[in-house]
């Protein structure tokens, strides 16, 4: 009877002493900061709309204090610079870009020899650059690529052929490869590798491509990215159309119509790209409105080329407009017959621009 007295004691006085380390441990546990719930990257989000009910504290000393809407304002009057805007002539740094682009455009190694057919290929015609660079463009197109990845191929198969004797059997493989390698430089989502081989008919395996892929890679010292007359349209494109109301999408598709038209013409590259550009932005406003001069201070200032120094290119283009070569550029006319692109590729304008076009623009 004692004995079981004894344990009954025991047993209560454990109950008390527990009872009492776990009231001490709540209040221990109380004094200590609350940890926060760790937030995984998937439930972050940009939207301001949207709030995380278990982050609340977080987001709440976290966040920094918004400025007043008249500080605000006040600074976007200071700067001289208009991120939104697409008038190249209120941005400060607009004529450094150019400058500086101006000067990669005219660095040895990224430009082609003028001469480079009859200097160095032995198995290859002007002919032939002609029908690669034709098929380039349908391929461009059946991809869905950008034009700044055809602009890019292009500078790359020329450039390449500069410094290479090729022979006829390899051309098309060296068109795929560098078109591989701009495609991946530009394109979002570039085609692979089996896509090239597929598109040539599985005439390369796709080892060949990748060969020719790591000789042009070399070749370029892995410098892929150049300005291109596509990089000067844009530019001179929206200086063309400050306080023009009449020019529209049909000025811009007639801009890359007819410098598509340049970059497929072998004679055209002793051209820089900027002189291209900006002779098909003359061409263009002549051909929209030939009754007015095509050139003014805005372009000149932008460009940096007056009137008379374009003349030379301005008729090299009219020619391929005209279809006076003799060369046919199918694929380029046939993309810009379409509806999406205006119809450019059947505008018409007077067979011969006046003299005084070419004249100094009066300051």
């Amino acid at each position: 009877m004692g004995e079981q007295e004894n344990c009954v004691r025991t047993t209560r006085a454990s109950k008390k002493r527990a009872f009492a380390s776990v009231a001490t441990t709540n209040q221990t546990l109380q004094q200590l900061p609350q940890t926060k719930k760790r937030v995984v990257l998937g439930e972050l989000t940009n939207s301001s709309h949207v709030a995380l009910s278990h982050t609340s504290d977080f987001c709440d000393t976290q966040k920094p204090k918004l400025k007043s809407k008249k500080t605000k304002k006040r600074k976007v009057q200071e700067s001289d610079i208009a991120a939104s805007s697409d008038d190249p002539q209120k941005c400060a740094y607009a004529p450094l870009i150019y400058q500086h682009l101006h000067s990669l455009e005219v660095e040895e190694k990224r430009r082609p020899l003028p001469h480079y057919m009859e200097m160095l290929q032995k198995d290859l015609t002007t002919a032939m650059r002609e029908i690669l660079l034709d098929w380039l463009v349908e391929v461009a197109e059946e991809y869905k690529l950008v034009s700044d990845t055809l602009y890019l191929t292009v500078s790359y198969v020329d450039r390449f052929l500069s410094q290479h004797d090729l022979s006829r059997n390899k051309l098309q493989l060296l068109g795929v490869s560098c078109m591989l390698i701009a495609s991946k430089y530009e394109e979002i989502s570039p085609p692979h590798v089996e896509d090239f081989c597929y598109i040539t008919d599985n005439t390369y395996t796709k080892e060949e491509v990748v060969t020719m892929e790591r000789d042009v890679l070399k070749f370029l010292n892995f410098e892929m990215g150049t300005p291109t007359t596509k990089t000067f349209l844009r530019i001179l494109t929206r200086a063309a159309q400050e306080n023009c109301k009449f020019f529209n999408l049909q000025f811009e598709f007639l801009g890359c119509y007819l410098a598509e038209l340049s970059l497929l013409d072998y004679g055209c590259i002793r051209f820089l790209p900027s002189m291209v550009a900006a002779s098909a932005i003359f061409l263009s406003r002549f051909t929209i409105q030939p009754k007015m001069h095509p050139w003014n201070l805005a372009l000149q200032h932008y460009s940096g080329y007056r009137p008379f120094e374009l003349k030379e290119c301005v008729l090299a283009i009219r020619d391929l407009q005209l279809s006076r070569r003799g060369i046919s550029l199918r694929a380029v006319r046939e993309k810009y017959k379409q509806h999406k692109f205006k119809c450019v590729a059947t505008l018409s304008s007077p067979s011969e621009i006046p003299a005084s076009y070419f004249d100094a623009v009066d300051e």
